[in-house]
């Protein structure tokens, strides 16, 4: 048996193949033929080998996720678990393209698991999915989400909707929220979004004193990972 992964190579999916490859089972990634570079960069990373890691050639864009006929008929009815990581985690990337990748993304990987009969489809969605939701967002809470006027809020909302509403292979939903590194090395991707928030708070606890309360600041609550 295997597993099948979309986004893969990015920050949370190379974790999730090196947790996925110690379990022994063959793993294939979607990949395009531009992102190579970081397959063969993760296969170095973990020390594996192209018969354990699996490159498969598509795109989210595409039907069945640009997967060959030829491919598929391996993967029929071999897939345990298939991973849905691939989306678009840019707040201000243009809506078009989050449109195109996170939501249509989304219906082409549901697609591409039911033809190839996997056992169960594992959605990583997002905290985001709850748009501007003032408190505790809880796990089976979604048609609470609220303002969703930010194109990367709505459409991880939308993309974890279709899953919910249109997805037939058993399905699970997962909701990071902002993860800002691992927790026991430090490493990161990149230094974006939240980082600034922390050089901001520094800066004001800095520039007053210690014993003053940062009203809204120390008495709000983040959600980070």
């Amino acid at each position: 048996m295997s597993y099948f992964v979309t986004g893969g190579t990015g920050f949370i999916g190379r974790f999730l193949v090196e947790k996925l490859l110690a379990r022994g089972e063959k793993i294939y990634l979607l990949m395009q033929d531009t992102s190579m570079h970081k397959y063969d960069a993760l296969l170095e990373r973990l020390g594996a080998t192209s018969k354990q890691v699996i490159a498969v050639n598509g795109s989210l864009t595409k039907k069945n996720l640009g997967i060959s006929k030829a491919d598929m008929d391996k993967l029929k009815g071999d897939v345990t678990n298939f991973y849905h990581l691939a989306a678009i985690y840019d707040l201000y990337a243009p809506a078009e393209v989050q449109e195109a990748v996170n939501i249509e993304g989304t219906r082409n990987a549901i697609a591409a698991a039911k033809a190839m009969k996997a056992g169960c489809f594992n959605h990583v969605s997002s905290i985001a999915a709850a748009g501007l939701y003032r408190g505790i967002f809880r796990e089976d809470m979604f048609e609470e989400a609220q303002k969703l006027n930010n194109p990367y809020l709505k459409t991880k909302h939308e993309s974890e909707k279709i899953v919910r509403e249109e997805c037939k292979v058993p399905w699970r939903v997962y909701r990071p929220g902002m993860v800002v590194g691992h927790s026991k090395t430090g490493e990161i991707d990149k230094v974006d979004g939240p980082y600034y928030f922390f050089k901001m708070l520094q800066k004001i606890r800095s520039a007053i004193p210690q014993w003053m309360p940062t009203v809204g600041i120390e008495g709000g609550r983040m959600n980070i990972v």
